[in-house]
């Protein structure tokens, strides 16, 4: 028995490295030398957005109260405290709470995006002149993941989720009853130099760009989407000329949820139990990307937009014209 296990577990492993070799060809023959392309992974989606929170009681009665998310599991430190929570917006994607968050320090942990193969991920960034690290990881909760950083300092997470792991042990569990939303539709990150920003995101990971945007009092563009090329998921430029401070960009880096209808998501806010201990006005809005939406606050202040995927009369808006602000560094 021991033996067979021990067969099973090398097949596996060749099974890995031949997938690898595979993936990595063509080979192309230039000046009596063979370079290899690697060819970039799939990107499925936004697989969730983690923040940092100060008072986890708090956090909870407002993502699983309020919005109606459940949590599914969690980890906890080597002393029994907690550690990270998960709140599952639908099997592929989560919002994921660490209570660390510190007095002048910015609310965004990290972004993380689903792909097929992470070693394949890491294998074709570090072809691409990104650094990164020596191997890819199996997180705590069993998926294969590795972290980077974009060029505004952002770390960036790829995972590939395994059958073993736990999210796909809780398929079909955890949904919750009536959630505010069943999808993430974009996470919002400050964006200090869109050029830089595009060569990384644009260039490398494939990610395009399908519409822009500016407030009628800026004379420059504020807003710029990138839709993943295997995913209608997006990810928004927020570029501003004068960077917040790290504890003022919650209304910058932010989640958006999407609604299917507006009205009903209103309604559905007002008539929660929780709603008497929510002292912010909720109102609808319509963007300037000419999308109906709601915008909400967490207990830190971190935005969650509530929006409808579709514009007021389903004509898409032109994107803006105006220029780029100019270059900022993010500190």
């Amino acid at each position: 028995m021991i033996i067979k296990r021990k067969n099973h577990c090398k097949l596996q492993q060749l099974k890995k490295i031949v997938e690898a070799i595979l993936f990595c060809l063509p080979l192309v023959f230039s000046n009596g030398v063979f370079s290899q392309a690697i060819q970039r992974p799939a990107l499925l989606g936004d697989a969730h957005m983690a923040l940092f929170v100060s008072d986890i009681n708090k956090t909870r009665a407002f993502y699983g109260d309020f919005l109606g998310f459940q949590e599914p599991y969690y980890l906890k430190n080597s002393d029994s405290t907690l550690s990270m929570t998960f709140f599952k917006v639908n099997e592929n994607q989560y919002i994921e709470i660490s209570p660390t968050l510190k007095s002048g320090q910015d609310r965004l942990n990290h972004i993380a995006f689903e792909t097929t193969n992470a070693e394949l991920m890491r294998l074709y960034l570090a072809s691409k002149g990104i650094q990164v690290p020596e191997k890819v990881n199996k997180v705590r909760i069993g998926n294969t993941s590795f972290n980077i950083k974009d060029p505004d300092g952002h770390t960036v997470e790829f995972t590939q989720y395994e059958a073993s792991s736990w999210t796909r042990r809780e398929n079909g569990k955890y949904l919750g009853n009536n959630p505010i939303s069943t999808r993430i539709m974009h996470l919002g990150i400050i964006v200090g130099d869109a050029q830089q920003s595009f060569k990384f995101y644009d260039d490398i990971l494939g990610l395009k760009e399908f519409w822009r945007g500016n407030p009628k009092n800026s004379e420059f563009v504020s807003w710029i989407n990138l839709k993943l090329p295997e995913s209608k998921d997006y990810i928004e430029f927020m570029l501003y000329s004068e960077l917040p401070a790290p504890d003022k960009r919650g209304a910058q880096h932010h989640i958006c949820l999407e609604v299917a209808n507006i009205e009903k998501t209103f309604a559905q806010l007002n008539e929660s139990p929780f709603r008497k201990n929510y002292t912010l006005p909720i109102e609808i809005k319509t963007g300037i990307n000419r999308k109906r939406q709601i915008n909400l606050y967490d207990p830190d202040g971190t935005r969650i937009e509530l929006m409808e995927s579709s514009t007021i009369d389903g004509i898409p808006t032109p994107s803006s014209t105006a220029p780029l602000p100019q270059k900022i560094k993010i500190n």
